[in-house]
């Protein structure tokens, strides 16, 4: 009975609760005979492997007589009486097993054939080619390592429920193997990303996650309390003001690979805690990190993906080939609006109203152009293109344009409508620092009344030792990974993404 149930049942969280009741029930009989006959499979510490499923299938000629020891998870089973074929899955992939009573002999057949389809066996054989051209292997011993006690979804249909599949992604990745490809991706990206900076001289470093300011950025904090030295601390949502303290100390080159965590909102493109890249570069500008980004990014997807020109979602994107364009040219281009022609901040606010722009009350020339380029241009940005020459209302920590301090050396790039980096020549001038920093404070205050936000004056102090000219640069590992593996939501390359507790 258990056999037919096993191959029927569906998601086990949407199962007739009388079926689950019923398969719960009997592989905990198969558990307490197993462990009376003196054979508790819990009690099995190691097994030796010197094969996988994918290094056999790609190099047959190889492997083909030799003996083999694999280990991995029993997937489907096919009986024939006194020989069945089963699919064992590794860390790789699957491949076929033949079993044979008169290999394995009576009793260890006897005892296999009461196994379920989820448990997980070790076994040694010889590999062959059936019939049918099927790479196999020939069963000569088998050992069961560790029961299931649960059922796997269905075969055909797999575990198909999304937000099942976030919540249970062991189970995600046990029955559908394409999802383990994208975090193997994941890990093959960071490890690019990694020997790329290492190359250009970078040196990886790790920071505060816990820190004692909420700072008067417009991210939200994390807070909770150290209980010794009776303080409340923030979980960091960034890395950049203590990776300039470095350059300040004559690090020249440094970069993080780090958690961030932001007490924000939840959709396809965000989640509370993500993963981000930041970099910092003593004696270069935003023109010299725009050529790294461009550089890197086209040798990742050349690297993951074979090609400079990838498929994301339907659309095709050239990654190798990058436009620049400032915020001015942007806007004007989308929106048809001229910022050269804006003489005041009352014109500016009239043009936003004339084009159904909604902008503040008090909103400045630089405000406004920032509104148009997120209502006209973002959306049309749909092969790789930097974006550069911000207002410096809101580029709190960039160096203002010399010749013209309205605007800071910033930009940001985008791909298929999507922002996905950001960077500076930032600004070193710690007088005009403390007064951004002091001004956004008051702005948080303002808008927030509790708020516990407070002006980093340690960074300050850094900065009056004396920050050399730097170029800086931040990007998110879980938008690249979403492009570079074609994933629509970032749920999808997370393993365990944020997910509201189940009642």
């Amino acid at each position: 009975m258990s056999e037919n149930l096993n191959n029927t049942v569906n998601d086990i969280n949407e199962a007739p609760e009388e079926n689950l009741n019923e398969l719960l029930a009997i592989r905990r009989e198969k558990l307490a005979e197993l462990k009376a006959s003196g054979n508790d499979p819990f009690t099995e510490v190691k097994y030796d492997v010197n094969a996988y499923s994918a290094d056999i299938r790609a190099d047959f000629e190889g492997y083909e007589g030799k003996d083999v020891s694999i280990a991995g998870r029993i997937m489907s089973r096919r009986d024939m009486g006194k020989a069945n074929f089963i699919d064992v899955a590794d860390s790789k992939g699957r491949i076929q097993v033949y079993i044979k009573i008169d290999d394995v002999g009576e009793e260890v057949f006897a005892a296999y054939k009461k196994w379920d389809i989820g448990d997980i066996v070790g076994l040694t054989g010889k590999v062959f080619k059936t019939r049918r051209g099927e790479i196999s292997i020939h069963c000569e011993t088998i050992k069961l390592l560790a029961k299931s006690l649960l059922p796997l979804p269905e075969k055909f249909h797999g575990l198909t429920n999304t937000d099942m599949r976030y919540r249970q992604r062991y189970v995600d990745l046990i029955v559908n193997p394409e999802v383990k490809d994208v975090f193997y991706k994941r890990s093959a990206i960071l490890k690019e990303v990694r020997n790329y900076l290492d190359s250009k001289g970078f040196l990886e470093v790790d920071t505060p996650i816990l820190v004692p300011l909420e700072i008067g950025a417009a991210a939200r904090s994390f807070a909770t309390h150290h209980n010794t030295l009776d303080m409340d601390m923030y979980l960091r949502i960034e890395t950049e003001l203590y990776l300039k303290r470095l350059i300040v100390g004559g690090m020249e080159r440094v970069y993080e690979v780090g958690r961030i965590f932001r007490n924000e909102g939840m959709d396809t493109k965000h989640n509370p805690e993500f993963t981000t890249v930041e970099l910092y570069q003593a004696f270069t500008d935003y023109h010299g990190m725009m050529d790294l980004v461009e550089e890197l990014y086209t040798m990742l997807a050349q690297k993951i993906c074979g090609s400079t020109v990838i498929t994301y979602q339907g659309k095709e994107i050239d990654m190798g080939n990058w436009q620049r364009m400032t915020m001015v040219e942007a806007v004007k281009k989308y929106a048809g609006v001229d910022y050269n022609e804006w003489k005041t901040d009352e014109e500016a606010r009239l043009c936003a109203k004339e084009h159904h722009v909604e902008v503040p009350k008090d909103a400045t020339c630089g405000t406004v152009l920032v509104e148009f380029f997120d209502a006209y241009v973002e959306e049309n940005l749909i092969q790789p293109t930097f974006i550069y020459d911000y207002p410096v209302e809101n580029s709190p920590l960039a160096k203002k344009k010399p010749g013209d301090p309205k605007f800071t050396e910033r930009f940001e790039y985008f791909i298929n409508a999507t922002e996905f980096g950001n960077a500076f020549s930032e600004l070193n001038d710690p007088i005009d620092q403390k007064e951004r920093f002091e001004k956004q404070v008051e702005a948080k205050r303002a808008a927030e009344p509790n708020t516990k936000a407070e002006v980093d004056y340690d960074y300050i102090t850094a900065l009056e030792y004396g920050l050399p000219p730097t170029g800086g640069l931040g990007f998110g590992i879980d938008r690249l990974v979403m492009l570079l593996t074609d994933s629509a939501s970032i749920r999808d390359v997370l393993l365990f993404p944020t997910m509201k507790p189940v009642d």
